[in-house]
């Protein structure tokens, strides 16, 4: 797999071969460095002279890397890239900008390199760093490593679709971070994602005991648990253009065992562990933007996976308890609530594999 030193290496020679047009800016991306050690936190900001003359409306590039006039541009340049870098803790509250202490030119790269310190980032269990650049070069990207104590913790590729990335710290309070990040993240995608919800409901249409709920949920969420870890891990990883199909087809499944079901016959709590691999796949996409923590892996994993349980059970709870009590009222009206929400189920399902297979190419 190819490391962010062997792209730079990949996209500095296919430049240097004049794949981008002579009139082109030929390096269309800048470089932010953190560097953790000793108790302080040192930014290193490398930017292409082009771009800097481009937003600060300076006639000639190459006369920033003379010294002299460089120096007429120190302020200018320092308050641009602090406007353009923003540094957050893990909560999305400033951690202020950087004291900076220094700058030079770089002739070989035709860039001017930034030097500075970030005093509230030393403590804090989680640093998030946003960056826009240089927005008006919509291919602009800025490389960003992390390093910790010299070794590099992380790295990342910020682009215009994606803009922010997280550091937590491998320490106690770094792995609370984590916890109080994903847990929410874990409810928000199983309460804004319809097509699991409804995967759920369908399978507690026909309602049933506690015993019988409680293995079709476990079923569910130790099959989706074990396929969202290996596939945060990198173990197992296949396209969401076979997964989010899949997963419309598992709905159209439930729908249609629930018009089909016979006395003594309840495969749900099979049904909803078969399916439930595929779904934990989908569940993974998600994480796979969110750039996991390497440090602190195991407890975003946990987090996330909790945060799916909290919100899965908040709809099996609710759902379960309003199928209850329709079934314990009105007989007839809940044997009507399978029917229609089960053709309801199917139709959905149904909507969402046209969809994902032939007009998103598989995706959602």
């Amino acid at each position: 797999m190819l490391t962010l030193r062997t792209l730079r290496f990949v996209l500095a020679f296919a430049l240097a071969l004049g794949i981008r047009s002579a009139s082109a800016h030929q390096v269309p991306f800048s470089y932010v460095d953190l560097r953790l050690n000793h108790g302080q936190a040192d930014v290193v900001v490398v930017a292409h002279i082009i771009d800097l003359a481009h937003d600060l409306t300076i006639a000639s590039p190459e006369s920033l890397l003379t010294p002299d006039i460089l120096a007429t541009h120190v302020a200018a340049i320092q308050s641009l890239v602090s406007a353009r870098v923003s540094w957050l803790d893990g909560r999305g509250h400033p951690l202020g900008t950087p004291q900076w202490t220094g700058i030079e030119p770089l002739p070989e790269r035709q860039s001017i390199r930034l030097t500075g310190r970030l005093p509230n980032a030393v403590d804090a269990p989680a640093v998030m760093l946003d960056a826009r650049m240089f927005p008006y070069d919509p291919a602009h990207q800025t490389f960003v490593n992390v390093y910790a104590d010299g070794a590099i913790a992380q790295q990342a590729i910020l682009d215009a679709h994606r803009t922010e990335v997280t550091y937590f710290a491998n320490t106690r309070a770094g792995a609370w971070a984590v916890v109080r990040r994903f847990i929410p993240t874990g409810i928000g995608h199983i309460l804004s994602g319809p097509d699991h919800i409804l995967f759920l409901v369908g399978l507690l249409l026909l309602g049933g005991g506690v015993r019988r709920l409680a293995l079709i949920v476990s079923g569910f969420t130790l099959a989706h648990s074990v396929t969202l870890s290996c596939a945060a891990l990198g173990w197992l990883t296949p396209s969401p253009r076979l997964i989010e199909p899949a997963i419309a087809l598992s709905i159209i499944y439930v729908g249609a065992d629930n018009l089909l079901v016979r006395e003594g016959r309840d495969m749900r709590a099979w049904i909803s562990f078969g399916f439930g691999f595929i779904h934990g796949f989908g569940f993974a996409t998600v994480l796979r933007v969110m750039d996991l923590p390497r440090a602190a892996l195991a407890w975003s994993l946990f987090s996330f996976n909790l945060g799916v349980e909290i919100g899965q059970l908040a709809i099996v709870g609710m759902v379960a308890s309003l199928v209850a009590w329709l079934w314990r009222s009105h007989p007839i009206a809940g044997r009507r609530l399978v029917v229609a929400g089960s053709w309801f189920v199917i139709v959905a399902g149904a909507a969402w594999f046209v969809q994902r297979v032939f007009m998103t190419g598989g995706t959602t």
